[in-house]
């Protein structure tokens, strides 16, 4: 196992970090003690204070425990967009000791009830745009929540602000009569104390759900000490504090964001700024208004911040750091990036199972289009997939890791948990299905998913590798790389273009094959050129090429 990166390790970090072994909301208790009047959240002009925060996670855990009969170790499904609520809801339950089943609130009635089926959740705090899809499981014949507490954001805005807020925030309180149901403010004046806080670091925390490869989603079952331990690393490799301003837009029931986000700046006592839907301008402003300092963004959500002809308008000098990860930056964005911020720009990976991060690059010598390097108390290897043998620099297979972060294993699924560990040199480590190789200085690279490897004519071409590629092109906005089924190679290679709006009528996809054939081996050419109007983007900003693979290979087969 390659030690090759400790050579650039972030000065003054140490390599193992002594983590709090305490449960997550001590975090809450100790920045509300410290910074009791300083603002928490910030969310279209409303203010919430760190002691206002603890005060009603309190309140509502007892409401949860009192008149909802939640119990220690009880999941509580909790569907809503960013907002100070989901903050709250969250920390409420771990302080009634029960445990956080983070769901997207995108998500329609059957898969409410998936969740809501798997997890043996019976209680859920819900914003209340989803109140129509999760009413069937309240009230209808398939009844499986004794209870839900629906929430409003306006509660929680400054009704005087001029920050332009999503229809989702200004919508006035529903009036839901029936039973089982209860409006956040009648929670929050709720007068039942919770009861002792129980919790240690090896309890459930959180139980979010994977995306996964194949089938249903399966639940990650992650501790306190899971939690904690990237909450806690995060403030470290950042060097966040009390006094740092974050941008926050990513969703919190998506790791990344529920760390980098929410349970990090809790920990460090920082302000976040919270938006629930991406808007380039707001963020701008908010970025111009609150001084911000840190944010964090995917690629997708750069390039239409960068592309936005009223950028220059704004005041961005605050801005000292933009990180993000989950797909690769094209360089020439992350350069037009490093120029307004004047720091490069900086990747990190994990996953669900991992409760986000177990690699991210050194903020002092981070590498393009790069995973980065192990963090504090993490070790990581490159296997082949079959022979588990660790390979050496610059081959390609799967990256395995261990560390306090990974987590315990699937929800109810002991056979899942089983596949995604293996036994090396007698220790236990996580299989990430990720392929990917480690450099001569030990930063690792992500190739792509072990399942979206193209055969094309006995070669392997590795669709994220090509997508880099496609980004270098001026006329390219989006690509999305899939296979596609061919006579001759069995599958080949073919790119979903989004084109950039001033090169709509200028180029034809011909011309964009010929040029990749100037700029990349022939084996990796697609061969088949699509341009479309957008790609289909999950909640989180990142490109679904699941769904267009499925759809393609739809089309062949109907074509056969």
């Amino acid at each position: 196992m390659s030690r090759k990166h400790l050579s650039f390790w972030p000065n003054g970090l140490p390599h193992d970090a002594t983590v709090p072994a305490t449960n997550l909301f001590h975090n809450a208790e100790v920045s509300a003690a410290r910074y009791g009047s300083k603002p928490f959240v910030i969310f279209f002009g409303g203010v919430l204070t760190y002691a206002r925060f603890k005060a009603e996670a309190e309140r509502l855990a007892g409401f949860l425990q009192h008149q909802c009969g939640v119990n220690p170790g009880d999941r509580v499904l909790l569907v809503m967009q960013n907002s100070p609520q989901f903050i709250i809801s969250y920390y409420s339950v771990l302080r009634a000791n029960a445990v956080v089943v983070p769901v997207n609130p995108m998500s329609v009635t059957r898969e409410l009830e998936y969740f809501v089926s798997d997890s043996g959740a019976r209680v859920a705090i819900v914003g209340q745009e989803v109140y129509p899809q999760i009413a069937a499981l309240i009230q209808g014949p398939e009844r499986s929540i004794d209870h839900a507490v629906l929430a409003a954001y306006v509660d929680y805005i400054d009704p005087s602000t001029d920050i332009r807020m999503p229809d989702v925030v200004r919508a006035a309180p529903m009036q839901v009569d029936e039973p089982g149901v209860t409006s956040w403010s009648d929670a929050m004046r709720a007068t039942d104390r919770a009861g002792a806080l129980t919790m240690g670091p090896d309890d459930l925390c959180v139980i979010p759900y994977s995306s996964g490869t194949t089938g249903r989603s399966k639940g990650c079952m992650l501790t306190h000490r899971n939690v904690m331990h990237t909450a806690v690393v995060n403030a470290l490799w950042f060097r966040s504090h009390q006094d740092t301003s974050q941008l926050i837009v990513l969703p919190f029931f998506h790791v990344t964001s529920m760390q980098g986000g929410m349970n990090s700046p809790i920990y460090s006592g920082g302000t976040i700024v919270l938006m629930c839907r991406w808007d380039r301008d707001v963020a701008a402003q908010l970025i111009e208004r609150y001084r911000i300092k840190l944010w964090t963004a995917i690629s997708t959500m750069v390039m239409d911040f960068l592309a936005n002809p009223k950028l220059e308008e704004y005041d961005l000098s605050s801005l000292q750091r933009v990180t993000g990860g989950g797909a690769a930056m094209p360089a020439a964005v992350a350069h037009r990036l490093q120029q307004i911020v004047g720091a490069p720009y900086v990747e990190g990976y994990g996953l669900t199972e991992t409760i986000a991060p177990t690699h991210i690059n050194p903020i002092d010598r981070p590498k393009p289009q790069c995973l980065g390097i192990p963090v504090l108390n993490t070790q990581s290897r490159i296997v082949d997939p079959e022979t588990l043998l660790e390979l050496p620099p610059k081959e390609v297979g799967e990256i395995v890791t261990r560390g306090p972060q990974v987590f315990k294993g699937y929800w109810r699924n002991d056979a899942a948990t089983a596949a995604a560990f293996l036994d090396l040199d007698g220790e236990r480590w996580f299989r990430t299905g990720d392929l990917g190789y480690v450099d001569e200085e030990g930063y690792f690279f992500l190739v792509d998913r072990l399942k979206r490897m193209i055969n094309a004519a006995g070669f392997k071409v590795w669709p994220a590798e090509v997508e880099a590629q496609m980004y270098q092109h001026p006329a390219i906005q989006e690509a999305c790389v899939i296979a596609a089924k061919d006579v001759h190679r069995g599958e080949t290679v073919k790119a979903l273009i989004v084109l950039r709006a001033s090169h709509k009528e200028q180029v034809s996809a011909q011309e964009i094959i010929e040029w990749a054939r100037q700029n990349m081996a022939a084996y990796k050419v697609p061969r088949i050129v699509e341009f479309v109007e957008q790609l289909p983007k999950s909640a989180t900003g990142k490109v679904q090429w699941r769904l267009l693979q499925e759809a393609e290979l739809a089309r062949a087969q109907s074509v056969h």
